[in-house]
């Protein structure tokens, strides 16, 4: 006696055209979230508001994450994406075809709205050549505005804090396409920035960059005693005597330096210690330990000009707030 199967061939087939078809909406649904992902102009906002760059930031359709986000995770990354988007919103804003020239010199990085009024009454400001003491003039597009001598840009001030990595160089461009600074924060401004000082290529830590050329100035010149700290690591134990000689003055090429603190570090060995100074002489660190019969296996900046490392991961950056930028011009 034969027994007929219940499930016919028909049935099998209705059963695989559903789960295909299921599968093909689900494909497309992908498809098309990728897509919109792809044509955002902030590409990944994960990505922005953390400050991480193309190279350092997490590929699109890598795996899912080993822990699932908490709502608290959640909520902040949402605050950090938000605020972050809202800075990078007011830089690419379209400018007006004039602008008043308070405004201009506001903008530029000079000063606030309310001192603009005032060096241009004091006649500091020149637009072609002329003396300007007008507020309300409406700077053109061909203007040439002078601030003390010094010209003036009507792109909107820009602060972005990197946390350096090894292996790029402290430059706008390098002639042996090696990797520089400006490569880790091609997506956060639009406009032409460059770094404040330098760090050398196997040199991590903060360094600020920014289009504000007064800024810059101010933060590089060595008549403002800006105030730098290190974290080096020897290859060997540093020896107290060393340490004392350090501290009173190594001498150099251009002089005695001037450190202002060095010490060991609390629960670290005796071949890393902190270090404090305000000068900006080429390779200092590296030569006074080298003099001393030391080698730098690593060195670290953790502090400038009252700017911390704090929640900046290695290869990351993030803008700094009109708190931090006021500080620094406060200096």
């Amino acid at each position: 006696m034969q027994f007929r199967n219940p499930i016919s061939n028909e049935y099998l087939w209705q059963k695989f055209v559903m789960k295909n078809n299921r599968f093909q909406t689900a494909n497309k649904k992908f498809s098309k979230k990728t897509n919109d992902q792809d044509q955002n102009p902030f590409e990944d906002r994960k990505k922005t508001d953390r400050g991480e760059s193309v190279a350092f930031g997490k590929k699109t359709g890598s795996s899912f994450p080993k822990r699932n986000p908490t709502k608290q995770d959640r909520e902040k990354e949402r605050s950090l994406a938000f605020a972050q988007k809202r800075r990078i919103d007011k830089l690419v804003k379209s400018p007006k075809d004039t602008i008043r020239l308070n405004k201009f010199v506001a903008n530029s990085g000079v000063s606030s709205r309310r001192e603009a009024d005032e060096l241009i009454r004091q006649g500091l400001v020149t637009v072609n050549g002329k003396v300007m003491m007008e507020m309300g003039y409406q700077v053109q597009a061909d203007d040439k505005v002078y601030f003390d001598g010094q010209p003036l840009s009507a792109e909107k001030p820009v602060y972005i804090l990197l946390n350096k990595p090894k292996g790029y160089i402290s430059s706008n461009k390098d002639e042996n396409m090696k990797k520089t600074v400006l490569d880790l924060v091609a997506n956060a401004s639009p406009y032409q920035v460059h770094p404040v000082g330098k760090l050398d290529r196997s040199t991590t830590g903060l360094i600020l960059i920014t289009n504000d050329g007064h800024l810059t100035k101010k933060l590089t010149h060595a008549s403002f005693n800006i105030k730098k700290i290190y974290h080096v690591m020897l290859d060997k134990k540093l020896d107290l005597d060393d340490l004392k000689a350090i501290q009173d003055g190594i001498r150099l090429e251009e002089g005695v330096v001037p450190i202002d603190e060095i010490s060991f570090i609390d629960g670290k060995p005796k071949n890393e210690v902190g270090i404090s100074l305000s000068i900006g002489w080429n390779r200092v660190i590296r030569r006074i330990f080298h003099k001393l019969g030391y080698e730098v296996e690593a060195l670290d900046r953790v502090y400038f000009a009252g700017l911390t490392k704090k929640n900046i991961k290695r290869g990351h950056w993030r803008i700094l707030t009109e708190l931090e930028v006021n500080n620094l011009k406060m200096l």
